[in-house]
């Protein structure tokens, strides 16, 4: 049976699912804070979950990216 990590298949969704982790934690992030706007009546909310997003899209990205380094070796 061929090894999973050597097929060419599995390196590129690993790789494009790197891509897709930031876009869906800011979106994420974008909709909780209209939530927390509609909820409380402020302004702050959108502002703080993008940053909180952002911040959690860069977090996993490196995590993956990591990952898959150490898999290498």
């Amino acid at each position: 049976m061929p090894d999973p990590k050597k097929n060419p298949l599995v390196t590129v969704v690993r790789y494009s699912e790197i891509g897709f982790i930031l876009p869906a934690a800011v979106l994420l992030g974008y909709l909780i804070g209209t939530a927390i706007d509609h909820w409380l009546h402020s302004k702050w909310g959108v502002i703080a979950g993008v940053i909180f997003g952002v911040v959690a899209g860069f977090i996993s990205m490196i995590r993956m990216a990591l990952r898959s380094e150490n898999e290498k070796d």
